[in-house]
């Protein structure tokens, strides 16, 4: 039996320049991201040789099935065709989760990779994480032809706070090189809320996609400001860090609704608007937007604290920074093989 853990990921800058058809064919990519101490869970085992069927799998459905081709979840069908030996016994594979799917903090990847990671494992591979990262990006992007970015696979592979950057020849992750006082306060500040909305990234994604000829201005705005955040970040100067993050995280969220009319909608728009005035300095909508979870930065706990109070309606989240990435954390021995 093998269990792997992968982390969600807050993005906080750069989020659109990731995407390829971005940076193959106008300029240069570079996002700032984290990821957290929430996760999704995959456990793969062996399936006692005692059932009519070859392949159980337990997500929010379950399936029993004898034939990877018959799986109707399709990044398991994908990657199980991908990468596990058909002649192999059967398998059992149960997904589970410390939040909901469709919920912008790239769960999708975070499955993926853990999915991967187990399935290699229980082959007997080795794989590091930017293989990983890119074993990802292929199932998601050339067998799925989902519409997604790059900066997902990445963040959840190698976790940690880090900056990503995106060009034609390759895509290079590093840590972001910053205060632990900064940090700190970020993490402390930092706080994000489940809307209840739940939505399809994919169309999101895809609208601002086909779009991108169009909008060229305003992805080369987000990247500036990106690059800008990232000056911030690393500068030795604490007097004022999170009013000046703040500032640039309102004009990136600006820029972010005029890539696609679904990125936000009226009542996304009120929590914003309204959350602005009770306690938060700062905020968006995270990942493709739409729904999912929104993310605020406050000025300190008091101000916090008000914006928890005020948004009571909204689920709360709380979390901290995380360093690992995807990872194994049970390997045990088949009773079956």
């Amino acid at each position: 039996m093998i269990i792997s853990r992968s982390p969600f990921r807050i993005s906080y800058f750069g989020g659109g320049t990731d995407f390829p058809d971005w940076y193959n064919n106008y300029a240069d990519g570079f996002v700032i991201s984290t990821s957290i101490n929430k996760y999704c869970y995959v456990l793969i085992r062996t399936l006692p040789p005692f059932f009519s069927f070859k392949y159980r799998l337990r997500y929010f459905n379950t399936e029993t099935i004898n034939s990877i081709k018959e799986i109707k979840h399709k990044s398991i069908r994908a990657t199980l065709d991908q990468y596990y030996d058909k002649k192999k016994t059967g398998l059992e594979i149960i997904h589970y989760a410390d939040v909901p799917a469709l919920s912008g903090l790239g769960a999708s990847s975070a499955f993926t990779n853990a999915l991967i990671f187990s399935i290699l494992t229980f082959n007997g591979k080795k794989i590091s994480k930017k293989q990983l990262a890119e074993k990802s990006i292929f199932i998601e992007q050339k067998i799925l032809l989902e519409n997604c970015g790059c900066q997902d696979q990445y963040a959840t592979a190698f976790g940690g706070f880090n900056e990503i950057s995106f060009n034609k020849k390759s895509i290079s992750l590093k840590t972001l090189d910053f205060q632990k006082k900064k940090k700190k306060e970020l993490e402390d500040n930092t706080v994000i809320f489940f809307t209840g909305i739940s939505r399809k990234a994919n169309t999101i994604e895809k609208s601002k996609i086909v779009n991108i000829k169009k909008k060229l201005t305003y992805y080369d705005e987000i990247h500036k400001i990106a690059l800008e955040a990232k000056n911030i970040f690393c500068s030795k100067n604490n007097h004022n860090f999170l009013n000046d993050i703040s500032k640039l995280l309102n004009e990136s969220w600006k820029l972010k609704k005029k890539l696609s009319d679904q990125v936000s909608n009226s009542r996304l728009d009120e929590i914003y608007n309204m959350a602005l005035k009770n306690g938060a300095m700062s905020g968006k909508i995270l990942g493709a937007g739409g729904g999912g979870f929104i993310m605020f930065i406050t000025k300190n706990s008091q101000e916090k604290n008000k914006l928890i109070k005020f948004l009571d309606k909204l689920v709360y989240v709380d979390f901290k920074f995380e360093t690992e990435g995807t990872k194994i954390i049970t390997q045990g021995i088949n009773a079956f093989k």
